[in-house]
C-alpha cells in the first residue's frame, strides 16, 4: 500500500506542474509569440522532468541506473507518454528485484 506522505507529494508534484504549465499559456494566451518563444514552452516540460530526473544519475542504487538506462533508451524511441510508464514500471519492478 502506498504511503499517504508519498501519495500527497506525488500529487502536489504533478499539481504544481499543472499550473504552472497551464499559468504560461494563459498569461500568453492573448499574446503573438515568436518562433523561438513557442519552441521554448514546448521545451518547457521536458525540462521540468529532467530537472526531476537528474538526481537518479548520481544514484548509488543498481536498480536506479538500470532503470534510467531503460528510460533513456525508451526515450530515444517512444513519445513522452509511454517513456514515463516505461520508467516509472522499470523502476519499481527493479527496486523490488534488486535489494
Amino acid at each position: 500500500m502506498i504511503h499517504s506522505t508519498t501519495l500527497l507529494t506525488i500529487l502536489l508534484m504533478a499539481s504544481v506542474t499543472y499550473v504552472t504549465r497551464v499559468a504560461g499559456y494563459l498569461a500568453l494566451r492573448n499574446r503573438v509569440m515568436s518562433a523561438r518563444v513557442v519552441e521554448v514552452m514546448k521545451t518547457a516540460p521536458g525540462c521540468i522532468l529532467i530537472s526531476v530526473i537528474a538526481p537518479d544519475f548520481v544514484s548509488d542504487r543498481p536498480a536506479d541506473l538500470v532503470a534510467l538506462a531503460i528510460t533513456v533508451a525508451s526515450a530515444t524511441r517512444l513519445t513522452i507518454l509511454p517513456t514515463v510508464f516505461i520508467g516509472v514500471a522499470s523502476a519499481g519492478l527493479l527496486r523490488h528485484l534488486i535489494q
